[in-house]
């Protein structure tokens, strides 16, 4: 399945956990959420070094500590960050991961494509996706 294929089904999903979200209203993870939760989503920020969000919207560890199992993960973080997630996710679980441009490397893709998750990258931008919609 083609890249803008994935996206397309992918943004069909409601629930996204977005992994490296942070309180820092200068971050793209930031603005990510934010533009999801303005879109119609329902986003979640993982994120272990915070609590909450700038706007007092709880921040999870991890996505075992989500109050639900997200239909699209969306990786905002370094590729080593990436791939260690990846590792230990399941993608039956887990199956949508959207990998944010700088996240991940030729390796991580082909890690992600052979374990079995559906994966949307080629310097797609979940939040332009959103805006386009």
């Amino acid at each position: 399945m083609d890249n803008e294929k994935k996206m397309n089904e992918m943004l069909e999903k409601k629930v996204w956990a977005i992994v490296g979200a942070t309180p820092n209203t200068d971050k793209t993870a930031n603005h990510i959420y934010h533009t999801l939760r303005s879109h119609g989503y329902k986003a979640y920020a993982v994120n272990p070094n915070y609590t909450e969000m700038e706007d007092g919207s709880k921040c999870y560890a991890c996505l075992e500590d989500l109050p639900q199992v997200p239909d699209c993960v969306d990786f905002v973080v370094p590729p080593k960050v990436t791939l260690k997630s990846l590792e230990e996710m399941d993608p039956s679980v887990h199956p949508y991961i959207w990998l944010q441009p700088g996240t991940y490397d030729k390796e991580i893709i082909e890690f992600a494509e052979k374990k079995g998750f559906k994966v949307v990258h080629e310097g797609a931008c979940a939040m332009a996706a959103v805006r386009m919609r």
